[in-house]
């Protein structure tokens, strides 16, 4: 993207890793948010730090959400929220209550099974990462 190193006028950072990125760009593109960036960490292990916090002073007015399609206890959420809550509180940007959750509910499987249940879900994720109210915890 094409930002500089201060950007105010975001309203929402979305961090994500894998596909999903390209699913929410989509959707950004449709509904044309251009005020949500979208951040794709790609490299979980070892946590990139200095580069969300890079993201995180690039955008000092934006809600952060880490965005992702598996379910919440599953996937990328469980590890990356408390390096995610450090980077935050060494820019000063809060802690736990301010990193907010887009994704699927906790659940036993990591699937529904049914192709147009996933596919209702995944357009679910990218309308609730994009909506223009602030995402209320936990999802």
């Amino acid at each position: 993207n094409d930002h500089s190193d201060l950007e105010e006028g975001i309203r929402r950072l979305v961090l994500c890793s894998g596909k999903v990125y390209y699913e929410l760009d989509e959707h950004r593109t449709k509904v044309e948010a251009k005020d949500v960036a979208i951040c794709r960490v790609e490299q979980l292990c070892p946590f990139p730090y200095d580069l969300v916090q890079r993201e995180l002073k690039r955008y000092p007015n934006a809600e952060v959400v880490w965005c992702q399609e598996e379910p919440m206890n599953m996937g990328g959420y469980t590890y990356v929220l408390p390096r995610l809550i450090s980077s935050m509180k060494a820019v000063g940007r809060g802690g736990f209550d301010d990193v907010k959750y887009v994704g699927r509910a906790p659940s036993a499987a990591t699937a529904t099974g049914f192709l147009k249940v996933h596919q209702k879900e995944q357009a679910e994720i990218a309308e609730k990462a994009l909506q223009r109210e602030s995402i209320n915890f936990p999802y």
